[in-house]
């Protein structure tokens, strides 16, 4: 399942400390292990996300940048790849855009995810995410939309 929290970086690292991920692009960078990018999910993501190819463990086909690394996939890309990578994590989301939403629920589908975010993703229409900070299972937009505005409304 897909659980939320909203609320500030400070808020979550003060709870979580070191399982709370502020900067996953950073975190990515200088953790990622290679066998994640020739994953079938990895590949699938940088193909959706990033419109790129995996060709290997460190070479990504761009079709604007040309041949690059794994660390110069788009921000979204690093973390979701993250996200499916270490479940066990809090990772903040807020960087991803809606399109990253699918791929959330994609991998929720099989393994309990956490992540943090301050604004409100579009998930759609069929959902079911748990919001961390009021303990309610959500499964629509403008539940979900309602419950972030009272929590970020304090």
């Amino acid at each position: 399942m897909l659980n939320i929290e909203y609320g500030s970086y400070q808020k979550l690292y003060d709870k979580y400390g070191e399982d709370f991920i502020y900067d996953p692009d950073m975190y990515f960078d200088n953790t990622y292990d290679e066998e994640w990018l020739i994953s079938d999910m990895a590949k699938e993501i940088i193909k959706d996300i990033d419109k790129s190819e995996v060709l290997g463990e460190n070479c990504i086909a761009s079709p604007i940048l040309g041949l690059i690394s794994p660390k110069d996939i788009s921000g979204g890309a690093k973390t979701l790849i993250l996200i499916y990578n270490n479940p066990d994590l809090i990772i903040n989301a807020s960087a991803c855009g809606d399109n990253c939403a699918k791929w959330l629920l994609k991998i929720a589908e099989n393994k309990d995810i956490y992540i943090r975010l301050l604004h409100n993703m579009n998930f759609g229409k069929e959902f079911e995410i748990n919001v961390i900070n009021t303990n309610q299972i959500v499964r629509s937009m403008p539940e979900l939309i309602q419950i972030n505005g009272d929590i970020l409304r304090g």
